[in-house]
């Protein structure tokens, strides 16, 4: 008998789509990458583009979906050179390392916050900073 995916141990699209309602929220409101960042686009897309959330949350969704077993399949809504195009999403917002780092700290949060065990958190977080270099190639392209 096969062990569940870490979609089923996660609880399911309801369950995933309640962490990335909260988690979504939560950025908005960091002090570092949501609102008040120094990060000038990163400021404008949390105060100027917040009509867009809701479509983004549900992007969220069917990406933990997709990368944790899923049956939802995630399509980048601009393709890149990766299968989740996540660079071409990500560009222009030329987010630092750190400042990644800040929303996977955020994300961490998250899941505490939502009472997820040990071993599924640090599969979502592991996942999530798989994507890293993707999500920040615009800096660094910037920055060179």
């Amino acid at each position: 008998m096969s062990e569940p995916s870490l979609y089923e141990r996660l609880g399911g699209v309801f369950a995933i789509a309640a962490v990335v309602d909260h988690f979504s929220d939560a950025v908005v409101q960091n002090p570092m990458v949501g609102q008040q960042s120094a990060n000038p686009a990163l400021r404008e897309w949390h105060t100027q583009n917040l009509g867009r959330l809701p479509g983004l949350k549900f992007m969220r969704t069917l990406w933990v979906c997709n990368v944790a077993g899923g049956p939802f399949e995630y399509t980048a809504t601009v393709p890149g050179s990766t299968v989740l195009g996540l660079e071409e999403a990500h560009r222009k917002l030329r987010i630092s390392p750190d400042e990644f780092d800040e929303v996977a700290a955020e994300l961490g949060r998250t899941l505490d916050a939502v009472g997820v065990p040990e071993r599924e958190k640090g599969e979502v977080l592991a996942a999530f900073a798989a994507h890293k270099d993707e999500v920040t190639e615009g800096y660094r392209t910037a920055a060179s």
